[in-house]
């Protein structure tokens, strides 16, 4: 298997010189396609390597995509090096099959190799509606790309929308009925301290300093992220239950907003730039489209003005006075005359908004009136830590 894994590597990299010496030939530097580069590079291969014939064919997959990954960093202006594969790897989509919990792949024409699948595993593709399409193999693990039928409900088959609205420290997400409030101060602290523990380090080598950046750097990004699989996890999951629609804002080039210069301190600049919004939108995005749940971007024009319109009246509210603590995060209405919190007000707004879209573009626009909160009744507002997700049902 390791023989195997290695010749796949060697393979990819005879592919890549190929396309390399193309590339330099041509009058205007094209990178070879992908059938350009399997009619130069496959009789070679063939010649120099046996083993299964079809390997061949996804190395030269493979090598395409260094190759066009590379010609676009160039069209950007990036610094790029020759580029190569430097791990041994083994990535097709032909010629296996998973048999008796084992992953069964070609080692040659005629010979076979099983490989032992995990319970998870098993328990994810014993589902009738996902398919295995390839597999990435390792000297020291497996990776499966699997695919799933799903179908998005439509209108009709929805009860309402929740709309998100992405804070610093906290995410609120919500409609008219239910508001929680998911608890991200732990992201800030990790942020702050990891800064912290960056800038104490006192190193005369810039590339021994960038090592020791990227290795806080990368136990940050993996700490961040498993906060925020918990709260996109249990976001998805209350939609899907509850039958409902989940519904952004474009809060996109928001950055240039934390720019050096802007007037704005270094600290402050940097808790904002730490902020994972984006993260929080890819994870929501990509669960809700494995469980079917409809996503709603709405656009900046949509969203405009949904923290300062009242949810009941939909009047202007008014800022509180500067040096008012007790409601820091609160706006004052004078046609309902009651103070309403800026968080909530936004995801209201939004999930109605978002809902009103979403029924008029699937033909069922009086179905939207329902999500207006014009009863007088409160929606039921749970607080949920981010960091003990997985005891929210005792708190609730």
């Amino acid at each position: 298997m390791l023989s195997t894994i290695e010749c796949f590597r060697q393979m990819t990299n005879d592919c890549i010189r190929i396309g390399m010496e193309f590339e330099s030939q041509s009058i205007d530097s094209k990178t070879p396609s992908m059938k350009k580069l399997s009619l130069l590079s496959y009789g070679e291969l063939s010649e120099r390597y046996g083993g299964y014939s079809q390997y061949r064919l996804c190395a030269i997959s493979k090598a395409a995509g260094i190759l066009s990954s590379r010609r676009k960093s160039i069209r950007r202006r990036y610094r790029t090096r020759t580029p190569y594969l430097s791990r041994p790897v083994l990535v097709s989509c032909y010629g296996f099959k998973v048999e008796n919990g084992n992953l069964v792949v070609h080692l040659g024409p005629d010979t076979f190799e099983s490989i032992p699948l995990n319970a998870h595993t098993l328990r994810v593709i014993s589902d009738p509606s996902v398919k295995v399409r390839s597999f990435s193999l390792s000297s020291r693990s497996l990776s499966l790309c699997v695919s799933k039928e799903v179908r998005q409900r439509d209108a009709h088959e929805l009860a309402g929308a929740v709309g998100i609205d992405r804070n610093l420290r906290n995410l609120t997400v919500g409609d008219h009925e239910r508001v929680t409030y998911y608890d991200m101060t732990e992201i800030v602290k990790i942020a702050e301290n990891t800064n912290s523990i960056v800038s104490s380090f006192r190193r005369d080598d810039v590339r021994i300093g960038r090592s020791i950046a990227s290795k806080y750097g990368e136990r940050r990004r993996e700490r961040v992220s498993r906060i925020v699989h918990l709260i996109s996890k249990d976001i998805v999951r209350n939609a899907r239950l509850n039958r409902k629609a989940i519904v952004f804002e474009e809060i996109r080039g928001i950055r240039k907003l934390y720019r050096k210069g802007n007037g704005q301190g270094r600290r402050f600049r940097g808790m904002m730039n730490f902020w994972p919004f984006h993260e929080v939108k890819r994870q929501v995005e990509y669960k809700a489209a494995w469980e079917g749940v409809p996503v709603i971007n709405l656009s900046r024009g949509e969203t405009q003005g949904a923290t300062m319109d009242c949810p009941r009246c939909g009047e202007r509210l008014q800022v509180p006075v500067r040096g008012d603590k007790v409601h820091r995060r609160q706006l004052w209405c004078e046609v309902c005359k009651r103070w309403t919190d800026r968080d909530l007000c936004a995801v209201l707004n939004i999930s109605r908004r978002g809902w009103v879209r979403f029924a008029q573009s699937k033909g069922g626009a009086g179905e939207a009136v329902r999500g207006n909160p014009e009863h007088e009744g409160e929606p039921a507002i749970l607080r949920v830590d981010a960091s003990k997700l997985r005891h929210a049902h005792q708190t609730r």
